[in-house]
């Protein structure tokens, strides 16, 4: 038997472990009465347009093509879809042969890192803070994980931190915009500094450097905010991205790895990325999914939402005391604990609030909330959060 495998498996994620407890909780006391802020489970529906394409293509189409294998790497038509779609938004050239489908953005990463990193002294880096996830996928490709720390203002890029941590070893940077945790969007500006300073990196020391994109919140973004595409502003960037989220559909488990042609020898490392995911089963992902996405390119969810939950969670919170770091995007709210994070956690279940505790996202000190729930539930939550505040005087 594994041992480190039977220690993941016998001790979830915090955030799992509060969503459990949760669970328990509202069997005792009511689901109404329990204020669940700890996964990131979309509340939104889904667009119309998603569950419409699916009775057409279970009424319409051949059973056997919609419920049979794909090619490895993907429904050709899919691919060439989702290039499309990019192309259209971004003015770029892909083709459906630089896109690999995957199960979700999780196995998007996963896939990506085996297929990058060639030897145990690879490094792979991670700007605090980042999804805690990130640590076992980087360690599953065989490299080592490092931590970029924090910019505890701003919640950007930590450059002077950056510079200490790349070197040699560096193979790659794992780039989280729309942030989880925070709901930070890197500025264009930060990413073109990020930019220049690996591309000296990569001369200096004679190999590349990629940037990897975790981006299943890339369209969740507010007040009139862009997300810059970064492929077009460094070439050995590959993108990972999920439905999960824009779509609402993070039970479907679909998604893609985008490997561009400026990438270092974009057609050897795609095929990286092809055998990457044999090695890890990840071949043909759901294929009645992949003929939906191919259909519902460019739809999202309803976003403005989200953005009525961001404004009531960040105002109410502020108004009674708590200090926030301001989202862009994405549907999470840095909240500064009162004590230290674990115990502020533990505190607050005690007025049946669930929040995370920010240690597992390489920060201390604060709590993420997850603000994709019901409007009535933020609203409802006020009184508990107030209470909870007033408990520290």
């Amino acid at each position: 038997m594994d041992e480190r495998s039977y220690k993941l498996g016998s001790n979830r994620s915090a955030i799992r472990e509060l969503f459990e407890f949760s669970k328990k909780r509202k069997a005792i006391v009511g689901e109404e009465n329990v204020f669940d802020f700890s996964l990131g489970n979309p509340s939104v529906a889904p667009n119309p347009a998603v569950n419409a394409t699916l009775i057409d293509l279970l009424q319409n189409e051949d059973p056997c093509l919609v419920h049979g294998y794909t090619s490895a790497q993907g429904d050709a038509e899919t691919r060439e879809a989702i290039a499309l779609d990019l192309n259209k938004r971004f003015g770029t050239n892909y083709k459906g042969n630089e896109i690999y489908m995957t199960c979700g953005a999780a196995a998007s990463l996963v896939i990506t890192l085996k297929a990058i990193n060639d030897g145990p002294d690879d490094e792979v880096l991670a700007i605090a803070p980042f999804f805690p996830e990130y640590k076992l996928f980087v360690e599953s490709s065989g490299a080592k994980f490092k931590v970029v720390p924090a910019d505890l203002e701003s919640f950007e890029i930590n450059f002077n931190a950056l510079e200490e941590c790349v070197n040699q070893n560096t193979k790659a940077i794992i780039v989280d915009s729309p942030n989880n945790p925070t709901g930070v969007v890197y500025s264009e500006e930060s990413l073109k500094k990020l930019a220049s300073f690996l591309e000296k990196k990569q001369k200096e020391y004679g190999h590349p450097i990629y940037i990897v994109c975790d981006e299943p919140y890339r369209e969740i973004v507010y007040d009139g905010k862009a997300v810059p595409h970064i492929p077009s502003l460094y070439d050995n960037t590959i993108i990972c991205y999920s439905y999960s989220k824009s779509l609402s559909l993070p039970g479907e488990r679909i998604g893609y790895i985008l490997v561009p042609p400026k990438c270092h020898e974009s057609e050897k490392l795609y095929l990286a990325v092809c055998g990457a995911g044999r090695i890890f089963g990840y071949v043909c992902a759901p294929s009645i999914f992949q003929k939906m996405v191919a259909k519902c390119t460019g739809l999202t969810g309803d976003i403005s939402e989200y953005a009525r939950n961001r404004d009531a969670l960040y105002n109410g919170l502020t108004e009674i005391g708590y200090e926030c770091v301001y989202p862009a995007g994405a549907f999470y709210l840095f909240v500064k604990a009162l004590e230290d994070a674990p115990a502020f956690s533990e505190r607050a279940k005690q007025y049946d609030l669930i929040v995370v505790p920010s240690d597992g996202f390489g920060v201390k000190g604060y709590v993420r909330l997850a603000y994709c729930t019901k409007y009535e539930t933020i609203v409802n939550s006020m009184p508990r959060f107030k209470a909870l505040f007033d408990s520290y005087k």
